[in-house]
């Protein structure tokens, strides 16, 4: 499953997101803008992620929001199980805690197709 968050800052859908559940048999892929917090989670064991993205990775601008936000409330199809979590993402701080470098271009969040 994947998540975009929408961070930008004066949208009138700061703090809401979409999902996309990504599949190796549909071939389904998702573009996260620039602007767009991304999280996922793996529903099967021995999953392989691939990604790409727009530029080469900068740790300086590394960022991001903590993946369990009440703010947010992504309902994580997580069970009874503990998210596997990088100590980086362990110590991201809430939305209303983010400084976001991105202003809201105009474009709004819109809803996914149904699959």
């Amino acid at each position: 499953m994947d998540y975009a968050v929408d961070i930008r800052r004066g949208s009138p859908t700061y703090g809401h997101y979409v999902s996309a559940k990504l599949t190796a048999e549909g071939g389904e892929q998702l573009f996260i803008p620039v602007g767009f917090a991304h999280g996922f989670i793996t529903l099967e064991p021995s999953v392989e992620v691939v990604y790409k993205v727009s530029d080469f990775y900068s740790p300086e601008c590394e960022g991001g929001i903590i993946w369990n936000d009440p703010m947010i409330a992504i309902n994580w199809p997580l069970g009874e199980t503990a998210p596997a979590l990088s100590q980086k993402d362990l110590l991201l701080p809430k939305l209303a805690d983010l400084v976001s470098p991105f202003e809201h271009d105009g474009q709004p969040l819109r809803s996914l197709p149904s699959s």
